[in-house]
């Protein structure tokens, strides 16, 4: 990816600024990296330069990591967010706010590294368009039992990441697949289905409408239940959704 990414990390700690930093300057995928030591400077950063990614420490005095998080993803054009914190607490409203990943300190090369590979994946292509290639995941294998049974992709309303496997959610039933949702989203981005939260994929022409959940969520409706939409995808399933009312596609 050419240019590079162009990142901003924010730690308070000059120590733990300076370790991230460090790693990112030393990944292929990033071109430029910024710094700030408190979240106010990052955000008058923000206000004046684009950055595809910042990374956030979550424990700062004042305004903290995730109150920061909230502002940014309020922003017409946010850009990707990754935690960095020593504490496993905040997982949950860091990924309710839409961010990536969540890395632990002392972060390592390779956490990086897969931060970055999701970052990324949040970007729009600049790659050319490539050629066909033959497509290998147009059925699932499904092992019940001792049995093992093909689910068409045709069949498959929406599917829901579970730790190291993913459930179909089909109108036969819900089967339990060994992959991750990150190999099917890369298969089938171009197969109409839709990356919606990072735990849900969904197939665009089982969505019916978009709705507000009860706590006022984003949600996608289908006729096997509602499916969460993160702040972070909110835009893109927008985007495809009026991508697939408006061509003649047979995919959607």
């Amino acid at each position: 990816m050419a240019p590079g990414l162009r990142v901003l990390t924010v730690d308070d700690m000059p120590a733990a600024l300076d370790r991230i930093a460090r790693l990112l300057r030393e990944s292929p995928e990033v071109a430029e990296v910024s710094t700030a030591d408190d979240p106010l400077t990052a955000l008058n950063m923000i206000r004046t330069a684009r950055f595809d990614a910042v990374f956030i420490d979550i424990s700062m005095p004042g305004m903290n990591g995730i109150d920061m998080g909230g502002l940014l993803a309020k922003l017409a054009d946010p850009p990707a967010i990754v935690f960095v914190t020593a504490y496993d607490e905040h997982a949950a409203d860091a990924y309710d706010l839409g961010a990536v990943d969540y890395l632990r300190k002392p972060a390592s090369p390779d956490r990086v590294a897969a931060a970055l590979r999701r970052v990324m994946r949040t970007l729009p292509s600049t790659e050319p368009a490539r050629s066909p290639v033959p497509d290998s995941l147009t059925a699932i294998p499904v092992e019940t039992r001792g049995r093992t049974r093909y689910i068409k992709r045709r069949e498959i309303v929406f599917v829901e990441a579970c730790r190291d496997t993913v459930k179909l959610h089909t109108f036969s039933g819900v089967h339990p697949a060994r992959m991750s949702i990150s190999q099917l989203t890369e298969a089938w981005e171009d197969a109409g289905f839709v990356r919606t939260h990072r735990s849900f994929l969904a197939a665009i022409s089982a969505i019916t409408e978009l709705r507000s959940d009860p706590t006022g969520s984003l949600v996608a409706h289908t006729e096997l239940g509602d499916v969460p939409i993160s702040r972070r995808h909110a835009r893109a399933v927008r985007e495809r959704l009026f991508r697939a009312a408006t061509t003649e596609d047979p995919e959607y």
